[in-house]
């Protein structure tokens, strides 16, 4: 392999983004990287680990491989870019004890419950203000800082709110994350 091959494998696999977020399905709080996709980088894809602690209905570890498009840019000025609709989905990963791919056969017959209590995969909707050029951001480095809402539901909230209308109002199945992207 050739030091201009290695060196264009390297930029690849190394994320441009640092993300923290708070809440929306993977966790109290996670920690990810993050890569832009495409040309135009309007898409974005995110590794991260979250965390729920024991007081807060945990303890829970997860994992989620997160996948964001961005259709639409509205720019405010030279440093300010607000994303107002960005369509996504993702799957987080429960790991421990408590979960598992499949139910106990020897103790539910086959197809009584259909999901898994490990994998959830979930569709989202975000938004998100970017800030580029700061002084503080680059004093410390950072090419852009974007602080976002994530708006997601799974799929076991959508089956159980479409079987029991009236049961389940909307904001019973949408969660909410906040969270914030650093780009290097």
């Amino acid at each position: 392999m050739t030091g201009k091959v290695a060196g264009q494998i390297s930029q690849v696999l190394i994320p441009s983004d640092i993300v923290v977020q708070h809440a929306g399905s993977i966790g109290y709080f996670s920690v990810g990287a993050g890569y832009e996709l495409f040309k135009n980088k309007r898409g974005t894809l995110d590794f991260h680990y979250g965390h729920v602690p024991e007081g807060k209905g945990g303890s829970l570890h997860i994992l989620s491989a997160k996948f964001a498009y961005r259709p639409f840019e509205v720019k405010v000025n030279e440093h300010v870019s607000v994303y107002p609709f960005n369509p996504g989905a993702f799957v987080s990963y429960h790991f421990g004890k408590a979960f598992d791919f499949y139910w106990d056969k020897s103790q539910y017959e086959d197809g009584y419950y259909w999901w898994s209590s490990a994998i959830r995969p979930h569709l989202s909707v975000s938004n998100e203000v970017k800030l580029t050029g700061q002084k503080l951001l680059r004093s410390l480095r950072v090419k852009a800082m974007t602080i976002y809402s994530e708006f997601n539901t799974n799929e076991l909230y959508l089956v159980s709110f479409y079987q029991n209308p009236g049961d389940l109002a909307l904001t019973d199945i949408i969660k909410i994350g906040l969270g914030v992207r650093l780009k290097f």
